[in-house]
């Protein structure tokens, strides 16, 4: 789980990474809690740091400019929320509306969750000659938007993080 964001030492957001990963970068002094769970602690042998949501970076690390998020099965399931795209149930692969095999690509328009069963279903076929309709269709979302759903983040939950993103990052 990738549950705490990563800042650049300008307040960009690059990347998230998991909780354990966090508290390393912490402990290594190459970031600061900017943003932290309230209670919370993570304790080791003489050392206690609060468990962070936010990090930022000490040092500025130069990125090239990224105008679109990059596509991966594991981006694709979290902005379906790992939800089928045919039927609503919990989803666990990915499919292409045009497939692989008759040139579809691997992109955020051709692809969408899927639970096994529509997608052994739908099989090499597009959704229309299997008969089946998308309850939703895909979208490419920014690189902001993508950051904020591999927090997984719900509802007022994005408010905490608002400072650290571009107003409507999350729409």
């Amino acid at each position: 789980m990738r549950d705490t964001l990563v800042l650049n030492a300008s307040y960009e957001p690059l990347t998230t990474v998991s909780l354990k990963r966090a508290v390393v970068l912490v402990l290594q002094d190459k970031a600061v809690v900017e943003h932290a769970r309230p209670l919370g602690v993570v304790c080791g042998t003489g050392v206690s740091v609060p468990v962070p949501r936010v990090i930022r970076l000490r040092r500025y690390v130069r990125v090239p400019f990224r105008q679109r998020a990059p596509w991966s099965r594991r981006g694709v399931l979290i902005r379906d929320r790992h939800v089928c795209a045919y039927c609503g149930r919990r989803a666990a692969t990915v499919d292409h509306l045009v497939p692989r095999s008759r040139g579809g690509a691997d992109s955020w328009l051709n692809t969408v969750a899927a639970c096994a069963e529509d997608n052994q279903r739908k099989a090499d076929r597009t959704p229309e000659q299997a008969g089946m309709k998308l309850l939703r269709g895909p979208f490419e979302p920014t690189p902001a938007a993508s950051l904020m759903m591999a927090l997984g983040l719900r509802g007022g939950e994005a408010d905490e993080f608002a400072p650290w993103f571009p107003a409507g990052a999350a729409a």
